[in-house]
């Protein structure tokens, strides 16, 4: 089989060209968190440059012991021995499609890896529209129907992934949707990956339905703090496998997995996990003034996009949104080469979400209008306003200026 780079990295690294050849780019295209690591958290890293020496492959008692607290704090009893870190989310979620059975059933459109490792793994991909309120879980009322059209064609549903909340489209999936789909999963026998990377940052601080609330013996749920911390390069992921003998199985051939492919995170990195994941108020008070300033670029930029005509579901979580230019002429990635070529919008088409390629929507990242300097990002979280500062009040108007001329019937 051939690969491609990932289409998020790959932008990333165009815009990043575009910026150094001095073109005047407005990059809506990358999730990265665009917030400075806290300083205490620094600190700590620095202290723990020592630390050299390979570690257990599922991580250090410290650092697990402090997730399982982090989790039972949030309503899920966990035991250190169901916890797995990993160097980032994306390593992990990788090992389970490759140690879980059976092909991938996907919520449509989806973040891009999952049906990227599928392949890789060797799996069908499913997909499943999403339900019309918010994205992340595959509409149940047509969930049971794709499995036996799937099953027909010779493929064997074996895995869900859920994203809750979700990236692309910045929502958060409706309680009664989790708990759907998670009835499915149990009638079919299917195991589920709750992908929670964005669990942290709902904007009105409410914790997201959980499908290993109804689904707790095969639920397996992968995190991290690239998205809550802003420590995207920092790679520190981590994930909760169930009780039972099914989970325990899985753990084993996860860590199997895990031990061939990366042995073990990096101890500097466990020992900041283990320091944050004990929840200390600091830590709690940054994410909180992230989540405050996500949702504040989240909002404005949506009545950008609805001023200008498209049709977007209101931002709930995270620093996505999802709109469809109905006024624009051709499918997503024209409308991505549009924004530009001609007015130097960076931004993601739906295509490589698995959304329909005719369908003129894309993907929209706000977090990195927070400031291209770590002084300018740390003024914009402790902003009261963070809308009136210059630099994003003038990313506001470019988008402004690109929706604009590309929609001219908005007015």
């Amino acid at each position: 089989m051939t690969t491609t780079t990932s289409p998020t990295l790959a932008m990333d690294e165009k815009i990043r060209a575009r910026r150094a050849a001095g073109a005047r780019v407005l990059h809506l295209g990358f999730g990265e968190a665009g917030l400075p690591v806290p300083e205490g958290v620094a600190a700590l890293l620095a202290q723990a440059a020592p630390l050299n020496g390979y570690g257990p492959v599922a991580g250090t008692a410290r650092a697990r012991e402090a997730a399982a607290g982090w989790f039972a704090r949030r309503g899920l009893p966990t035991r250190p021995e169901q916890v797995i870190f990993a160097p980032g989310s994306k390593p992990l979620l990788f090992a389970l499609l490759t140690a879980l059975p059976g092909d991938l059933a996907l919520p449509r459109p989806a973040w891009v890896s999952y049906a990227a490792q599928s392949a890789l793994a060797g799996k069908r991909t499913i997909p499943v529209p999403i339900p019309a309120e918010a994205g992340g879980v595959p509409d149940p009322e047509r969930l049971t129907a794709a499995l036996r059209e799937a099953r027909a064609a010779g493929a064997e549903p074996g895995v869900v992934i859920l994203t809750v909340p979700d990236n692309p489209t910045g929502t958060v999936a409706r309680a009664e949707h989790v708990r759907a789909v998670c009835a499915i999963a149990e009638r079919e026998g299917l195991a589920l990956i709750a992908d929670e990377i964005y669990a942290e940052l709902v904007h009105d601080g409410t914790a997201p339905p959980r499908a290993a609330a109804h689904l707790p013996d095969r639920t397996v749920i992968t995190t991290g703090l690239s998205k809550s911390l802003a420590l995207g390069g920092w790679r520190i992921g981590f994930a909760r496998l169930p009780e039972g003998p099914w989970g325990e199985r899985l753990t084993a051939r996860v860590t199997g997995v895990a031990s061939e492919i990366w042995s073990a995170l990096a101890a500097p990195m466990q020992a900041v996990a283990a320091h944050v994941l004990d929840d200390p108020p600091e830590i709690l008070a940054h994410i909180a003034a992230s989540r405050a300033l996500h949702a504040a670029l989240a909002r404005a930029v949506h009545a950008e996009l609805t001023a200008a005509g498209a049709a977007c579901r209101p931002p709930e979580a995270g620093f996505y949104l999802y709109p469809e230019l109905t006024a624009a002429d051709g499918g997503g990635a024209a409308l991505a080469a549009a924004l530009l070529e001609r007015h130097g919008v960076a931004v993601l088409p739906g295509a490589a979400f698995g959304d329909d390629p005719a369908a003129p929507r894309v993907r929209v990242a706000t977090s990195l209008l927070y400031g291209e300097t770590a002084e300018r990002r740390r003024r914009a979280l402790s902003a009261p306003d963070p809308l009136a500062l210059p630099w994003i009040a003038d990313a506001l108007a470019h988008l402004r200026e690109a929706l604009d001329a590309l929609t001219p019937t908005s007015g």
